[in-house]
C-alpha cells in the first residue's frame, strides 16, 4: 500500500480507502468487522462513514454505520484515519437542532458522532452536503472550534460547489471516476488552487468498472446495477469494453485500471472504496499498486476525454 498527504495540510492517508455506506445497512456487525479487518492487515489507514448511514435488514437505523465501524477499528484509533461526515438528515425532528450547517446542529452532532464511534476525536470530520440555509463562514467557524477543543484534528466536505471550496477544508469528496470526469472541468483546478485533496466516491461507477457487468449479459442479481438498469447503455459499455481491453494490454485487470488510473490523476489523495467482503477490499487495495505512466494516462484519456461524463 502506497500513503500521500490528503491535500497540502492533511494526515497522511493510504492511496485507496474504505467507505463505509454498507456497514449497518448491507452488512451486519461480523461482516463489517471482517471487511475492516481485511482493510487493516492490507495496510488500508482511511475509514471513511457518516452520521446517516445505517440500517441492517431494515431492523437498523441511521447511525448504525458509525457504530459498526467504532467497534470494528476499536484498539486500532492510533493507526488509523478516521472520517466521518455530518450534514445529511438523521431523523424527522433533526429540525429541533436548527439548520445542518449552523453551529448549534454541528455542536449536537459531533457528540453523537463521537459516542457512537466510541472515540474521544475524528481525524477528519466532513459537511456531507451545504444545507442551503446557512453561510459557509459560519460553518467553518463551528468546525474550527473543534478543532481548537482537540474534539476533530482536521475539517472537510463533500458535494461543495467549486466556487465555494477554500483552503479552511483540507479535503473535498465528490463523484469522480473513469466514466464520469466532469470534476476536472471546475472542481479539481479549484483543489489544486487551494491545495485541497480530493475523495472521489463511486470509484467503480455503481459498479460498472468492476468487470462483472458486460453487454448482452443480465447484470448479477442483487448487484447494484441490477435495479439501475438506466446506466447500462451502449455508450456505458463501448468506454468499459475499451478501458478492459486497454487493461489487457498492459496485463492489467478493469479494476486496477479503475482504482490505479484514478488514483494518479490530480488532487486524489485516496480512492474511497466500499466493499461487501474481505475479498473485495482486499483486491480492492491491491488495485492502487499499479501506477499509469504519462504514456498510459494519455491512453486513459483519449478513450474518456477529460471533463467528459458518460454515466
Amino acid at each position: 500500500m502506497r500513503y500521500r498527504t490528503l491535500g497540502e495540510r492533511g494526515p497522511t492517508v493510504s492511496v485507496v480507502g474504505v467507505g463505509g455506506n454498507n456497514f449497518g445497512s448491507r452488512l451486519d456487525e461480523e461482516g463489517t468487522k471482517a471487511v475492516v479487518h481485511a482493510a487493516l492487515d492490507a495496510g488500508i489507514t482511511l475509514f471513511d462513514t457518516a452520521d446517516m448511514y445505517g440500517g441492517f435488514g431494515g431492523n437498523g437505523a441511521r447511525g448504525d454505520g458509525e457504530r459498526l465501524l467504532g467497534a470494528a477499528l476499536k484498539g486500532h484509533w492510533d493507526t488509523v484515519v478516521l472520517a466521518t461526515k455530518f450534514g445529511m438528515e438523521m431523523s424527522p425532528d433533526d429540525d429541533r437542532h436548527g439548520p445542518r450547517g449552523a453551529r448549534r446542529y454541528i455542536r449536537h452532532a459531533v457528540e453523537s458522532s463521537l459516542s457512537r464511534l466510541g472515540t474521544d476525536r475524528i481525524d477528519l470530520y466532513q459537511y456531507h452536503e451545504p444545507d442551503g440555509v446557512t453561510p459557509l463562514e459560519e460553518t467553518v467557524a463551528a468546525l474550527r472550534e473543534l478543532v481548537r477543543e482537540g474534539k476533530v484534528r482536521h475539517i472537510g466536505c463533500s458535494d461543495l460547489p467549486a466556487d465555494e471550496l477554500t483552503a479552511d477544508f483540507v479535503s473535498t469528496q465528490a463523484r469522480y471516476h473513469l466514466l464520469d470526469r466532469s470534476a476536472e472541468t471546475d472542481l479539481i483546478p479549484a483543489c489544486l488552487f487551494a491545495g485541497v485533496g480530493l475523495l472521489p466516491y463511486y470509484p467503480l461507477a455503481n459498479g460498472l468498472l468492476s468487470g462483472k457487468y458486460r453487454r448482452g449479459e443480465q447484470a448479477p442479481p442483487g448487484s447494484r446495477l441490477s435495479w439501475r438498469q438506466g446506466w447500462l447503455t451502449g455508450a456505458a459499455l463501448d468506454r468499459v469494453e475499451a478501458l478492459t481491453a486497454y487493461g489487457d494490454e498492459r496485463g492489467l485487470s478493469l479494476l486496477q485500471v479503475a482504482v490505479g488510473g484514478l488514483a494518479a490523476l490530480p488532487a486524489v489523495g485516496s480512492v474511497i472504496c466500499g466493499a461487501m467482503t474481505p475479498e473485495q477490499v482486499t483486491a480492492n487495495a491491491a488495485a492502487a499498486d499499479w501506477i499509469p505512466t504519462p504514456a498510459d494516462l494519455a491512453a486513459l484519456d483519449a478513450i474518456v476525454t477529460p471533463g467528459e461524463r458518460v454515466v
